[in-house]
């Protein structure tokens, strides 16, 4: 090796070196934690999937401003029905 190289070995590393999970101490470790799995819910009130038809131009023009269009959608509607 010359003097501008260093070492690509890695530092061998013990595997006795990592905890013993069968121990008591790491039993109940594991015990009390709360596994979760999937996509956390939302809130209490999850939204509906449905269809709809509007005009061409109410679509275009809730997309013209970008990401978002379907969360302004519903936020327009909620605000004319007096939701808000």
């Amino acid at each position: 090796m010359t003097a501008n190289k260093h070492s690509t070995d890695r530092a061998w590393m013990d595997p006795d070196d990592a905890p013993d999970l069968s121990e008591p101490e790491w039993q109940a470790k594991l015990a009390a934690t709360q596994v979760r799995r999937g996509r956390p819910p939302v809130n209490d009130r999850p939204k509906v999937a449905t269809s709809l038809r509007l005009d061409a131009e109410v679509i275009e023009r809730l997309k013209a401003d970008g990401p978002g269009w379907q969360t302004r959608a519903n936020e327009l509607l909620r605000t004319a029905l007096g939701l808000r």
